[in-house]
C-alpha cells in the first residue's frame, strides 16, 4: 500500500498538481507496540520520536527521497533540530494517526510540523517540529537538492501552505514565573 501511495503522490508532484496533494500528509496505520510501553504503563517518550520519524520517512518517500534515490544521487537527510511537545498519553495497541505538514523549505532544508492523534478517540497526543538538512553523502556536508527533488518539495509546499501555520511552529520552552 505504502509504495502505491508514494508512487501516486510522486506522479502528482511531477505533474505539478498541488491541488491533488494531500494536505497535510497523513498515515493512520501505526500502532503503539508493546515494547514502547514504559514503567508508567504508557508510551515512553523515546517512541514518540520513533513514531514521528517513521512518519517522516513515509513522507520523504512520497517526495521521492527513497533509498534508491539516495544511493543514485549520493545524498542523505540529517536531522538538524527536533522538538516534541507531549500532550496526552497513548497506551499499548492504540492505533495512531500522524499528520505531517511541510511548513517551509529552501534548497538545503525541509521544515516540518507533525501532529500525533489517538486514531480511535481522536485526541491530540503529541506535536513535533523538525528541520531536516539535505546532505551530499560523499562530502558529508549540507548541499542543495537536485532540481527534480526541489520541484517536488515546492509542489507539496504549495499544497500545504493553504493550511496556515501550525500552532507548534516556533514554540519555545520555558518556565513561566507566577507572581
Amino acid at each position: 500500500i505504502s509504495y502505491r501511495i508514494d508512487r501516486d503522490l510522486r506522479n502528482k508532484m511531477i505533474e505539478n498538481k498541488a491541488s491533488d496533494i494531500p494536505a497535510p500528509f497523513k498515515r493512520s496505520d501505526y500502532n503503539v507496540k508493546p515494547e514502547w510501553i514504559d514503567h508508567n504503563g504508557h508510551m515512553n517518550v523515546t517512541f514518540y520520536l520513533e513514531a514521528f520519524d517513521h512518519n517522516i520517512g513515509d513522507f520523504f518517500r512520497s517526495l521521492g527521497l527513497t533509498k534508491e534515490y539516495r544511493r543514485r544521487e549520493s545524498v542523505a537527510t540529517y536531522c538538524g533540530d527536533f522538538h516534541i511537545h507531549y500532550i496526552r498519553e497513548l497506551f499499548e495497541g492504540t492505533r495512531i494517526e500522524i499528520s505531517c505538514q511541510l511548513v517551509d523549505f529552501d534548497e538545503k532544508r525541509i521544515h516540518l510540523c507533525q501532529s500525533m492523534y489517538n486514531a480511535e478517540e481522536g485526541y491530540l497526543a503529541a506535536e513535533s517540529e523538525v528541520i531536516y538538512l539535505h546532505v551530499d553523502a560523499l562530502a558529508r556536508k549540507v548541499a542543495p537538492m537536485k532540481s527534480d527533488l526541489f520541484n517536488r518539495v515546492k509542489v507539496v509546499y504549495e499544497a500545504h501552505k493553504i493550511l496556515g501555520q501550525p500552532s507548534q511552529r516556533g514554540r519555545t520552552i520555558s518556565i513561566k514565573k507566577r507572581n
